[in-house]
This record gives structure tokens, C-alpha cells and sequence, in this order.
């Protein structure tokens, strides 16, 4: 059956309101279109690890999950789902089971680029019938906005201060994304806010019942950490996607595909003037930072497409 966007979106919550998340944070919006994303009809076990999205909707014993809800470690999110779904597996052969499971997994940045990434490594190569999702807000921010891997070049962080020594972090972010790809998955995607979450919103369900594993990266503001205002986080969004810092693809049996190609291709300085994190790359002296990071992202854009182009 073909996927209904209109119907899924009108489903209810998969996860309630109540929860701590801070205003304008990308994190519960990902959560709930990936959610929504499930037909009405499936269960979903869901994992977390430890991070804003747990300390935000799991309060012992209170819970903002309305499935069935495991908290983990910081470290081992793709390793407890690998664990859940063989279990799940197990006892559906044995006919002990007959409803039908989803497994996903959620993770931030921390737990997923760094932290996590053997588990999830090894939950993706193992081929487990799980969706890895990551809520990329691009630092260590339940624990106090430190840099991590998944952080971009010259951002101000508390480990990676701006000064006149050091102007914010000196290395690029990695890209996890096609790192996934490199595993050999069947369904790997890049999404984010725009529109009507139709991508995002698309990408998730494909991802959900692609048999296998698969991985979904979301872009994922955070207001306190990235320093815009709470009520601009779509434009945020919307610019990372425009300028190609955020580009939007997806990899289906190792065919790229790009899902969006802005007509007008922004310049960067539209997307880094939006964050309190990049202010110091507008100062006097400091224009090589940008040109810096134009030219890093117009040869990842151009890597992406030639991708796109093998047949």
C-alpha cells in the first residue's frame, strides 16, 4: 500500500506534549514526523540514548513515550535495539508473538558520531531490522554545549572557545551520513525541516519498512547551543538547505539520489549570520573564515552530485 502522507501526519502523537525540550529546539519535531512516519496499525519499540531527548521525556517513572520505551546508556543505543529486535525475532518464529514490531532507534549527535558509534557500527553491519535515527544538533548539548565530531569548522562552543588564539573549532565535521552508506545498508537519508515535513516525513516511512537496517540523519537545531532565536528555527532549517550546508539525498541500495537542488544556491555567510555561534566570523579580519567554509561546502555539494550522476 502507497504511502499517505495526509493520513500518517493526522495520526496522533507518538509522543505526548509535557515534555522539558527547550522552545525552538529540532529535537521532539524530529522525533514525532519520524514517529508519525509508522503506520497506525504497527507497535514500535523505541530507544534512546542518553542525551536531551531522554533527560527531556523520561523521568523515572514518568514518560513522554507512548510506545514501548528503553532508556540507554549513553554508548549502546544500536546495540540494545540489535538486542531487542534478535529477541523479537527469536520469539516470533517460536509463534510467541504475533503483533507486528518496528524497531528505532534515537540518538543525538554525541551518541551517535562519537560516543556510539561502535554500536551502531556494528548494529548497521550486522544488518538488523532497525532504523538508526540521529537528531543532529551538532554538540554535546545536555551536558553543556561542548564540541563533538558532528560540529562544524570555526564554531564557538565551550570547548572549542572563539578568541584571538583559536577561532572556534579547527576541524570540519564528519560526515556520518555517508559513512552509513559505507556499510552497505539498504536505506540511508539526509533530512531536515522544510515545508510541510514532506521529506522528512517520506524518508522516515521508507526507512521504517525497508527490510534491514537503515540509517536516518536529521538536522536538528538547538536554540541555546546554536543561539538564534526560538521562533527562527525553520529558517535555520530552511537556509541550511538553500546554501547546501544541510543537502537533502538519500541512498537506496547505494544509489544517491539528491531530493531537493535549491534553484538559486545561497552563499553561506546567509546561514552562519542566523547563529550567535559563527558571530565572530563577521568581524573585521575574520572574512577568511568564511571563504574557508564556502569553499568546503561547494566541494562537498559537487562530490554529492557527481554521486548522484553514477548510474
Amino acid at each position: 500500500m502507497a504511502y499517505n502522507l495526509k493520513e500518517n501526519v493526522m495520526q496522533g502523537d507518538r509522543l505526548s506534549g509535557g515534555h522539558r525540550f527547550c522552545a525552538g529546539c529540532g529535537s521532539p519535531i524530529a522525533i514525532r514526523t519520524v514517529l508519525r512516519a509508522l503506520n497506525p496499525e504497527d507497535q514500535a519499540v523505541i530507544c534512546s540514548a542518553t542525551g536531551c531527548a531522554e533527560v527531556s521525556t523520561f523521568i523515572y517513572p514518568y514518560t513522554a513515550w507512548k510506545d514501548s520505551f528503553i532508556h540507554n546508556a549513553f554508548e549502546n543505543a544500536g546495540a540494545t535495539m540489535s538486542g531487542v529486535e534478535t529477541a523479537y525475532r527469536a520469539l516470533k518464529k517460536r509463534g510467541k508473538i504475533d503483533e507486528t514490531y518496528k524497531f528505532i532507534a534515537f540518538g543525538g549527535d554525541g551518541g551517535t558520531y562519537d560516543i556510539g558509534f561502535q554500536s551502531l557500527s556494528g548494529a548497521m553491519e550486522r544488518g538488523h531490522d532497525m532504523v538508526y535515527v540521529c537528531y543532529d544538533n551538532e554538540a554535546y548539548m545536555n551536558t553543556g554545549i561542548q564540541r563533538s565530531s558532528s560540529t562544524p569548522m570555526f564554531a564557538d562552543t565551550t570547548t572549542t572557545p572563539q578568541g584571538k588564539v583559536i577561532p572556534g573549532k579547527q576541524q570540519n565535521k564528519k560526515d556520518l551520513t555517508k559513512i552509513m552508506v559505507a556499510h552497505g545498508i539498504p536505506y540511508v537519508a539526509q533530512s531536515t525541516f522544510i515545508g510541510n515535513f514532506k521529506d522528512l516525513s517520506e524518508k522516515a516511512h521508507k526507512a521504517i519498512y525497508t527490510p534491514g537496517a537503515a540509517f536516518l540523519n536529521v538536522m536538528a537545531p538547538c536554540p541555546r547551543g546554536w543561539r538564534y532565536p526560538s521562533e527562527k528555527m525553520m529558517e535555520v532549517t530552511k537556509a541550511a538547505v538553500e546554501t547546501c550546508v544541510w543537502p537533502l539525498y538519500e541512498v537506496i541500495e547505494g544509489k544517491y539520489t539528491i531530493s531537493y537542488r535549491p534553484k538559486d544556491k545561497k552563499p553561506v555567510e546567509e546561514y552562519l549570520k542566523m547563529q550567535g555561534r559563527f558571530a565572530h566570523m563577521f568581524k573585521p579580519g575574520n572574512e577568511w573564515m568564511i571563504e574557508t567554509v564556502q569553499k568546503h561546502i561547494d566541494a562537498k555539494w559537487e562530490d554529492l552530485q557527481n554521486l548522484a550522476e553514477i548510474k
